[in-house]
């Protein structure tokens, strides 16, 4: 099996299963004051103070969450809803086009049922914004932004924000910005109080750790308005009770994957260059989307290629059959053939969109993983350029 999807889940670290194991035995609820409740806080709060030593935060700044998708929408419908609350002008949201469907849909949401006001921000075909762009809105419209919210890497096209510049800008305005640093955490460096980002989402699924299991880093003088209303757990913000395992599994991955983080960017990027050249040796009409290789612009783990005259769908299912797994864009989209809605913003058009792969790389991928697949790519595409393309919309 030579697997290559990472982007879309990763296998589980030998360190996060490991603390796994160490908490099983660990019945209590942590909200509990007896014995087995203690001892499940205890843990729960080591991780919570590892994460935080992890990704430059303090504990308190750390809220577990259910996931990547609860910790965005936690920001996005939390902040929205708490900046209206002191300022019913501030109703404006300004997103990325490219943002993962978490953010997106939340957004739309708060569109029609909370009167907000969407600005989608123009990127160019290497999946950049210009952070002047956002500069000039939040000075058109004084007052009235209520959030910034800008992924720090794409899913899908690999491409890495200026999170830096983007923070800056926001700053200036007194305008709350957050980052989904889903895709970040492991492959660049982060550190959210360098950051000086408002809210940062993370997904312990997507470095190594567990499903089920996330966390919005949010600063300490920031406040939300809970989307989840109950027991008053993670600072009155986000109720429920909370998963220890999880909570312990989630740390030990994070610990590991930026301990490994300069290293690892070096090798996943050799790597990723020796299968971009591999296939186009093998299939010279297909092109890579996004920064050229080596541009700083590019995260390491990510290569998104569209294949001429072929379906998607059906180089997904040839790879699959000589055990090659990869993608054709985001796995929470999956099951449903339509366009990629980031490669459709980068100004391709939906016939391209249509006949991309993406190949995401992770902690355990290895050489023999990439030597696989220029073995079988030309194979692959054949067979799918014979079954010839579906009409678009089907």
């Amino acid at each position: 099996m030579h697997y290559l999807d990472h982007a879309a889940t990763t296998p589980l670290r030998p360190q996060a299963l490991a603390a796994m194991q160490g908490c099983f035995g660990l019945f209590g609820n942590p909200s509990s004051v007896h014995g087995a409740g203690r001892a499940a806080r205890l843990r729960l709060e080591d991780a919570r103070d590892q994460l935080a030593a992890s990704l430059g935060a303090d504990p308190v700044e750390v809220i577990f969450t259910g996931g990547g998708t609860a910790a965005d929408n936690l920001a996005l419908k939390g902040i929205f809803w708490q900046r209206v609350a002191s300022d019913p002008r501030c109703r404006r949201l300004v997103i990325s086009p490219l943002e993962h469907p978490a953010v997106l849909e939340a957004a739309r949401w708060l569109v029609s049922s909370q009167q907000a006001v969407l600005h989608e921000l123009e990127v160019d075909r290497a999946g950049q914004v210009d952070p002047q762009q956002v500069e000039e809105l939040l000075a058109s419209y004084p007052g009235e932004v209520a959030l910034v919210s800008i992924g720090w890497v794409n899913n899908e096209v690999g491409s890495v924000a200026p999170i830096a510049a983007f923070s800056q800008v926001c700053a200036r305005f007194g305008v709350p910005l957050h980052v989904d640093a889903v895709q970040a955490v492991g492959h660049v460096p982060v550190d959210f109080a360098a950051s000086g980002v408002s809210a940062l989402s993370v997904a312990a699924h997507k470095l190594g750790g567990p499903h089920g299991v996330g966390a919005l880093l949010l600063r300490r003088d920031h406040e939300v308005v809970p989307v989840l209303h109950g027991g008053g757990q993670e600072r009155q913000v986000h109720s429920g009770t909370l998963n220890v395992v999880g909570a312990a599994g989630f740390a030990a991955a994070v610990a590991q994957a930026v301990a490994d983080q300069p290293q690892e960017a070096v090798r996943l990027a050799g790597l990723r260059d020796a299968l971009v050249r591999g296939v186009l040796a093998q299939v010279p009409d297909a092109t890579l989307l996004g920064s050229p290789l080596g541009s700083p612009q590019r995260s390491c783990h990510v290569a998104l290629l569209s294949f001429p005259a072929c379906a998607g769908d059906l180089l997904l299912m040839g790879l699959d059959s000589h055990e090659v797994f990869a993608s054709t864009g985001s796995a929470c989209s999956a099951g449903v053939v339509r366009p990629s809605h980031v490669v459709q913003a980068l100004g391709y058009d939906s016939a391209t969109a249509l006949s991309c792969l993406r190949f995401s790389l992770g902690w355990s991928s290895s050489l023999a993983d990439i030597q696989a697949v220029p073995e079988v790519i030309a194979e692959v595409v054949a067979a799918a350029r014979r079954a010839g393309l579906p009409p678009l919309g089907e």
